[in-house]
């Protein structure tokens, strides 16, 4: 079935934690799902990511022109960047053995697919027309590292994305208020009333 790439699927406020965030419910083994899956959906989510994300990537176009020889490079920086940036919003510190892995996965999707970088902020320059995907998923993990970036990555209380937290204080709890954070209240007000145990949910 394919997805429906609302703006709740880019909760993660930057490209490279929306890719991340295609594992739904990471850490349930018995619920988790890929929405890469199908390649097909990567070609989608290209799509509409070129839509939500345009200001990260210039205003370019994301496109993917070999979706089965990308999709396994683009997993495999997928994982890298969740594996990274999970553990070190948990730990408040980046691994060495972590890093560089993603680092690999970064400077392989460069070199296969170059692309020119903007002057003014973290993201490939405005006017190049169309950019890879995977390219440009390396660009925005490697914006990431940058402390002030880092600082800011957060896991969800709800779904367990990762998030970046653009308030001004850095309080956010939820990848996506509407959605997680109400989800949430929603269960602990069953459980008040009748004393179950919620469980998470599908994002």
């Amino acid at each position: 079935m394919e997805t429906i790439w609302t703006p709740h699927r880019f909760s993660g406020e930057v490209l490279a934690l929306d890719v991340a965030n295609t594992v739904v419910l990471r850490d349930d083994p018995h619920r988790t799902f890929d929405r890469f899956e199908q390649h097909d959906e990567i070609v989608r989510f290209a799509r509409a990511a070129t839509a939500f994300r345009a200001e990260e990537i210039g205003g370019n176009t994301l496109a993917v022109s070999d979706p089965t020889g990308a999709k396994p490079r683009i997993v495999a920086l997928r994982e890298a960047t969740d594996a990274l940036f999970r553990d070190a919003s948990a730990s408040g510190a980046v691994q060495s053995e972590r890093l560089a892995p993603l680092l690999d996965h970064c400077a392989r999707a460069l070199a296969a697919a170059p692309v020119m970088l903007a002057a003014d902020h973290a993201g490939p320059k405005a006017g190049q027309g169309t950019i890879e995907l995977e390219a440009a998923v390396a660009v925005s993990a490697l914006s990431l590292l940058a402390p002030d970036m880092r600082r800011r990555i957060r896991i969800c209380g709800n779904c367990g994305w990762l998030f970046l937290d653009r308030s001004r204080n850095g309080s956010r709890v939820w990848c996506d208020m509407t959605v997680c954070g109400n989800r949430r209240k929603a269960r602990r007000h069953y459980r008040r009333r009748r004393g179950g145990e919620g469980r998470q949910v599908d994002a």
